[in-house]
Order: structure tokens, then sequence, then C-alpha cells
């Protein structure tokens, strides 16, 4: 076990989930702390990397920092500021409809998108709790008359402190079903968000590492990116779901706690 922790703590850049990772809902999880600290300290290349789109990065540094973890704003990245990316590479200064929270919203914003609920290029769709049936109905028209379905992550479920929450692929499935369209999904496991964290890195993939807590998403986007992947069990994945999946990652440990005490 310490040489696999010793391998793990050689790395020089780590792609860091949170949900499930560093916390559940508002309850840091254990050893974050200390893990961020020495991430710090021993000068590693960090970055959270997130399939959540509710949130933008200054509001993910202010709850790490409510929760007593100090970590600056440029070590978040999001599916929200990863979906805007993508749209503005394929239709610079479109519009979307959105189904999402503010995260998303500003991700948009920021890359010269218009929110549109008449004629939009995209309907995008991500994590909120602002969810009803006139936006279902209303998204569903929109994609008839010609708009693209977008999904800011593929994750059906995410965990939260009494259990789990549904997730952006359960609330874009009913506009699916409805359309007969199926959603592009930009969020990991989509290797985009794995080569868009390398360059913020500014590591090569063999001196990275993936910590994640789901096989779906955080190991499939590393694997598929050819880039080491840690799976922690102090999320949504337990030991025993491992063999339900035809790949495995390459390391497992109960949690980011354990490559802090040897």
């Amino acid at each position: 076990m310490e040489d696999i922790i010793e391998k793990i703590r050689s790395k020089s850049g780590f792609i860091i989930d949170m949900d499930g990772v560093i916390y559940h809902g508002n309850k840091l999880l254990p050893g974050v702390n200390s893990f961020v600290d020495w991430l710090e300290q021993s000068g590693k290349k960090y970055l959270f990397l997130t399939n959540s789109s509710e949130r933008t990065p200054k509001e993910l540094h202010e709850k790490l920092r409510r929760l007593g973890v100090n970590a600056g704003e440029d070590h978040f990245y999001t599916s929200a500021l990863a979906t805007a990316t993508f749209l503005a590479s394929q239709t610079p200064d479109g519009s979307a409809y959105v189904i999402g929270d503010s995260g998303l919203i500003h991700a948009l914003y920021s890359v010269g998108y218009t929110i549109n609920n008449v004629n939009p290029d995209y309907v995008v769709v991500g994590d909120t709790h602002g969810y009803n049936f006139e936006k279902i109905e209303l998204a569903v028209n929109l994609i008839i008359r010609g708009a693209k379905l977008i999904g800011a992550n593929p994750d059906i479920s995410g965990p939260v402190e009494n259990g789990i929450a549904p997730s952006t692929k359960a609330l874009v499935a009913p506009i699916e079903i409805a359309t007969g369209k199926k959603a592009y999904y930009v969020g990991k496991p989509n290797p985009l968000m794995m080569r868009i964290a390398l360059k913020k890195l500014g590591v090569a993939r063999e001196e990275a590492i993936v910590v994640g807590d789901r096989m779906d998403t955080d190991i499939r986007a590393g694997l598929e990116s050819e880039i080491d992947t840690l799976l922690v069990l102090s999320g949504i994945t337990s030991r025993s779901e491992i063999d339900n999946f035809p790949y495995r990652p390459h390391y497992v440990l109960s949690g980011v706690v354990d490559l802090i005490h040897l």
C-alpha cells in the first residue's frame, strides 16, 4: 500500500473531482484540509474539475473557504465553462435557451452568448433545482424547431448529504424522449474536459493523475485520455461496484485522506 501511495504522491499534476472526493453537499470529507495543504506545500499543480454546472469557480472557491479549505479561484474548472468553450468554438456569438443555474448562465455570457427563448441555436441543460414542466415543454418545442440539445454533463445522479440527487442526464431524458433527439454531453467522460485540464495545469498526461469517485465519468475520462486514475470510495462508487464495469482504475483508496496518512 505504501508503494502505491508513493507512486500517486510522485505525480506532478492532480485533476480532482469535487462531489464525493472533497465534500458531500456541505460536509467536508475527512483529510481534505491536509490533502490541499500537502498539494500547496509540495508545489503540486492541481485543478478541481467538476461535472457540476451550478456554480461559478468563484462560488466554488467561496464554498470551500466556508468549509475551511483555501484554494485560489484559478484552481477550479467546471463542465459549465467547458460547455461554453465548446459552444463558442462551434457557433461563435450564438444564443441558447438554458435550463440551469448561475454557473452555466455566467459561463455562456462570458463567451459572448445571449439567452434566447424564441429561436436559440442551442438548448443547454445543466444541474439545477429550478426545473419544471413549463421549461421542459419550451425546450422540446425549441428543439423541434431546430435548436440543438446540449447537456453540460452526463451524470445521472450525484451524492448529497442525505443520499443522491438527480443530475443533468436525468433532467435531459424527458426532452430526449419527447423530441427523439439525443443530447451531446460536454462534461466528463468527454475527453475534452481532460485535455482542457492538462493544458491549464501545463503538465504532460504521464505526470498527471485523475482523482474521482465515479467509474462512469472520472475513471473513464482518465482512461480515455491515457491519464492514470485513482478511484476514491468516499463518494458514489463502492468497492463491490468496480467489477460492474469492463475497465478498472489504476489505483483504489478509501479517500484522499489515505494520501496524507501513510
